[in-house]
């Protein structure tokens, strides 16, 4: 039986080299040394995938003010939807991104209008949302249209919310534009910023100001608490049964429950007494289709059910048995995975099927969760509360795999033993080799492999498949990134 490690300060945003130890750290240094690799490189590679949660920047402001030709310029890539019309960012995107070294999360969001209806309204809405959740705020502005009473609005919202902000005057393309942009003083939240996201002009100075304005890291939502409640977030197709599923295990109607679908519009949050443990239950809206179709309250409420993803720490995914698992359940099974939450997977209605539907869906989960063969499985029906005592060990099990953390003296003698015993590939003449590895975070498991060439990406499917058995980690994913040693003189 493996001697798994629960890391004491797992995801503590402020822990040095990771969460390797200062003894642990000074021997892998060393190693790194042997092996001929930059030591700034091993120390950074460590930093990136040690980290606990980024800080979270949000860009916000009315339609057609060019927030994503912004967001493009700052992220380096052309990615955010942009269109000489406004509205057409619907989504509220999040993306990685870094500045003079640091990272953060930057929250692309839809054009807020005042008093709107309909689907402006639900861009309004999630524009607040991600005022809400975001650490700092750029609010970006036409120079050349100058302050609007909409733009005023924002600043009211702005000044409700507390936030720190950086003024964004976009579209100052010269230097006859600054005249412009200084007149937006009146605004109240400080100097402007001259900013051309189209041509980059002024945004480095842009963002030295918005490193000024983010903290090093954010507070963690979870598990900081010692005894404090776990987070879970139901989530799935609407009517899979979340609802029912939650007034099922707490035992009266906490949520109302129709058998139209979409009734749950906004999360709700629930303390709930299960196997002697007190767990704070999220029931979620029902995600329909992709976000950026969707219309109104639907389209903000899947908003809403992926912001209560990223505030749990594990997600239970209910799938209705009854029905062909489609897309839409690996989209949302993908979510939660993207977001390196514990995952949980309830099939519910289980004692409605018969058993040709059971052989069938079977065949199903083998062939479209293949994938996610490592998250626990429960069989349950929320109608009339069979199998619900399986519920707390899978969620349990699921937690206790996303802490775990391997030593990395441990790590690499499995390594060692792996190599040699399965090598990769030869390609082009030159077989690349794993040479060392350690295991910078959990929440989930974050890996950095030091190796000698490229390693495919088949070899890290079997890497992880190799740890999972060795290491156990069920029902969390694995991050796994590898860095290349940089062949000697090649660095200047």
């Amino acid at each position: 039986m493996n001697d798994h490690i629960h890391s004491g300060d797992s995801g503590n945003p402020g822990a040095e080299h990771g969460e390797l130890g200062d003894a642990e750290y000074s021997e892998f240094m060393e190693l790194a040394a042997q092996e001929g690799f930059d030591l700034e490189d091993v120390e950074g590679a460590i930093g990136e995938a040690g980290h606990g949660p980024l800080p979270v920047l949000a860009v916000v402001g009315r339609p057609n003010v060019g927030k994503s030709t912004l967001v493009n310029r700052i992220i380096g890539r052309r990615e955010a939807v942009v269109q000489d019309k406004p509205g057409v960012t619907r989504d509220r995107v999040t993306y990685e991104a870094e500045w003079a070294g640091r990272r953060f999360k930057l929250v692309d969001t839809g054009g807020w209008e005042q008093d709107v209806l309909g689907l402006d309204a639900s861009v309004a809405a999630q524009a607040e949302y991600a005022i809400e959740t975001a650490d700092a705020v750029v609010f970006v502005v036409d120079s050349t249209v100058g302050a609007t009473d909409t733009d005023e609005a924002v600043v009211r919202l702005l000044r409700k919310a507390g936030k720190p902000v950086v003024l964004c005057a976009n579209k100052v393309d010269g230097q006859s534009g600054e005249a412009d942009a200084t007149a937006l003083w009146s605004l109240g939240l400080g100097q402007p910023h001259p900013v051309s996201s189209l041509h980059g002009r002024g945004t480095g100075d842009m963002l030295d100001a918005v490193l000024e304005a983010l903290p090093e890291a954010p507070e963690q939502t979870f598990g900081t608490t010692i005894g404090g409640p776990r987070r879970i977030a139901l989530i799935g197709r609407p009517n899979v049964g979340k609802s029912s599923l939650l007034n099922k295990v707490a035992g009266e109607e906490r949520v109302v429950v129709n058998e139209i679908a979409g009734t749950t519009r906004d999360p709700v949050d629930e303390l709930i007494e299960l196997g002697g443990t007190v767990w704070k239950f999220v029931d979620t809206a029902g995600i329909r289709r992709r976000v950026h179709l969707q219309e109104g309250a639907d389209y903000y409420a899947s908003l809403r059910t992926a912001a209560a993803v990223e505030k749990a720490e594990v997600a239970v995914v209910l799938i209705d048995t009854t029905e062909s698992i489609s897309v839409q359940d690996q989209r949302i099974i993908t979510m939660a995975v993207d977001a390196g939450r514990a995952l949980v997977v309830a099939f519910n209605k289980w004692d409605t099927l018969d058993e040709e539907r059971r052989y069938y869906l079977e065949r199903e989960i083998e062939t479209e969760l293949g994938q996610i063969a490592w998250a626990p499985r429960v069989n349950v029906s929320a109608r009339t509360g069979r199998h619900m005592e399986r519920l707390v060990p899978a969620i349990e099990t699921a937690l206790a795999g996303w802490e775990t953390r391997v030593p990395t003296g441990r790590l690499n003698a499995f390594l060692g033993e792996l190599v040699a015993g399965h090598p990769h590939p030869i390609r082009g003449g030159k077989q690349p080799r794993i040479l060392f590895g350690t295991q910078a975070g959990t929440r989930p498991p974050r890996f950095v492999l030091f190796a000698s060439g490229f390693i495919e990406a088949g070899y890290r499917r079997f890497v992880e498949r190799r740890l999972r058995e060795e290491f156990g980690f069920d029902g969390t994913p694995i991050h796994i990134s590898v860095r290349v040693r940089e062949k000697r003189g090649r660095k200047k």
